[in-house]
């Protein structure tokens, strides 16, 4: 049987989440194909003004009949201050809360924002008799606001699953001129407190788009830098982009062989030594280094490498 520190079943993994429009049924099919560990069906900037609320129908229509294989199953509403927000997810989650698992929240500017999300949700649950907490929460830090504000957000609820830096948004909220894409010199406050907020409150972390989709080279780049500064994954806009992201966040088999090595030598020497710190080829090896070395063999179950 395994233990608590070798079994990560608990980990949840988001290497990829793939956003496509909510008003096409033919992209969310294309979505659910692909390899993305999570598809996020958007209302929000994925469909026009026009298409807003006829898109809901749609999007119904998606979670009740597709077959996700196994993927995580969210969409993003309207941002919170719109007019759309309420009905987006009354209309949404009371006719498909069963077949979904996460609900995004975008433009949160703080934790009320969260709060009146997560209440709102409860009674939807209660409604149409789901567990209260069952349906997750994930937001957007996309502004300045909420950059200042991200320790509380992410403390908000229970029901938050993660933080998503939003870099379009964020560049836009704080008058930036040009193109983002050298996005990790100039935004790496706002990325670096989204993911020590999140790693505060035991949440995940995702960064956000590399806009040129078509430049495979620019997303791995983005992904790699990402998987660096400590994110658990990366957004994608089309689903080429999936397979790119995918392979940066999987962990290499050096890397899974490592991370069993080091999980079984901690608690072998736990049970038959009684410490808590030892050395592994050369590198002292503590609690500290455990939660990254058992998200990678969660990641190497998730995809049939272990």
């Amino acid at each position: 049987m395994s233990s608590p520190l070798s079994d990560g079943s608990a980990i949840t993994v988001r290497r990829s989440e793939l956003a496509c429009p909510a008003h096409s049924l033919k992209m969310m099919e294309k979505a659910v194909a692909t390899e993305a560990d999570e598809v996020v069906f958007d209302l929000e900037d994925g469909c026009a003004p026009s298409q807003k609320v006829a898109a809901r129908k749609t999007l119904i229509e998606a979670f009740t009949t597709l077959d996700f294989r196994g993927k995580m199953r969210a969409f993003r509403t309207n941002g919170i201050q719109t007019k759309f927000f309420y009905r987006d997810v009354i209309e949404v989650v009371e006719a498909a809360g069963r077949n979904i698992d996460i609900v995004v929240i975008p433009k949160v500017q703080d934790a009320a924002d969260v709060l009146f999300a997560d209440r709102l949700l409860t009674q939807i649950e209660q409604n149409i008799g789901l567990p209260a907490g069952r349906i997750r929460l994930e937001v957007l830090i996309e502004s300045a606001k909420s950059v200042l504000h991200a320790e509380q957000i992410a403390t908000s609820t229970p029901r938050l699953a993660g933080l998503i830096f939003g870099v379009v948004d964020y560049a836009g909220n704080i008058g930036a001129r040009d193109p983002v894409r050298e996005q990790f010199a100039l935004y790496h406050y706002p990325k670096a407190k989204t993911v020590a907020a999140a790693r505060a409150a035991g949440i995940d972390v995702v960064d956000g788009v590399t806009l040129q989709f078509r430049d495979f080279k620019q997303c791995e780049h983005d992904a790699r830098s990402a998987a660096q500064m400590g994110f658990d994954g990366k957004w994608a806009i089309h689903p080429d982009q999936v397979p790119v992201i995918n392979r940066i966040f999987t962990p290499s088999q050096e890397e899974i062989a490592r991370a069993r090595e080091i999980i079984d030598l901690y608690e072998h020497a736990d049970v038959n030594s009684g410490v808590g710190a030892m050395v592994y080829k050369d590198e002292m090896v503590d609690a500290a280094s455990l939660p990254a070395e058992r998200k990678k063999l969660a990641i190497a179950r998730k995809t049939g490498l272990l």
